[in-house]
């Protein structure tokens, strides 16, 4: 799992400084989170992680706060989260989380990125099953005894603790994610998460070269050119992309 999450880790950080329309996908998560549970980030877990993670992108406070604002008020967007699966090129795994208000503009957006690069989507649940779907808390340290030890006394249920060239990732079931981040802030004060996210991550990496490559990143930037989409998943180890993260 640590060699995958390693190459994911790039990867995130690679396609976060990448990706178009930054602030206006920022905006809709925030959106949501907020008409989901309440706009205020102190009583709202999830509206706080992800406000704490716009800023690490540099999104602009102003845009935090209209998304919150926005659902504070009556009425407003209607989104609906929207997953598709697919097979790329070289028998590539494609895992797309979308925010939708218009399934049907976004299911033809999703199927002509496909289509233009002979890439097919499947069946739900065809393709999630090759990843694991975790909650990832990473940082610098090398006390995983201790580290083990304040989340055992919180009642975290963890999948692994991995501790690496200095660094140490927690790996646990998504529902643990606020339970073990803040198990971690409370033994460690001043701690800073380098990864916070519930993600998947692949079982088996694959590795493209050639034409292959060239229509799969082809295939990422279509994707991410969609306004709809939110996070890609896939299991391609990129050309460029270290383990050192």
């Amino acid at each position: 799992m640590g060699r995958i999450f390693e190459k994911r880790k790039a990867s995130i950080f690679k396609t976060s400084a990448q990706k178009s329309k930054l602030f206006s996908k920022y905006g809709r998560q925030l959106y949501m989170a907020a008409k989901n549970g309440v706009p205020d980030p102190e009583a709202n877990p999830a509206l706080r992680a992800l406000v704490e993670k716009a800023k690490r992108d540099n999104v602009a406070s102003h845009v935090i706060d209209k998304a919150i604002q926005k659902a504070a008020g009556a009425g407003g967007e209607d989104f609906q989260p929207a997953r598709y699966e697919g097979f790329g090129p070289g028998g590539s795994l494609v895992i797309v989380d979308c925010l939708t208000d218009n399934n049907t503009r976004t299911i033809s957006d999703i199927r002509n990125c496909f289509s233009k690069t002979g890439s097919k989507l499947a069946a739900n649940g065809s393709v999630v099953m090759s990843f694991d779907h975790l909650a990832v808390l990473s940082f610098s340290g090398d006390d995983e005894e201790k580290v083990i030890e304040a989340l055992f006394a919180a009642d975290v249920a963890v999948e692994e603790v991995e501790c690496k060239d200095g660094g140490i990732t927690i790996f646990a079931p998504p529902a643990e994610f606020y339970k073990a981040k803040m198990a971690l802030l409370e033994a460690f004060p001043g701690l800073e998460l380098e990864v916070q996210e519930i993600t998947f991550l692949p079982q088996v990496g694959k590795i493209l070269s050639g034409d292959d490559l060239a229509v799969f990143e082809k295939l990422l930037g279509m994707l991410n050119d969609c306004d709809d989409v939110q996070e890609i998943y896939h299991n391609v180890d990129l050309p460029g992309e270290s383990t050192s993260g």
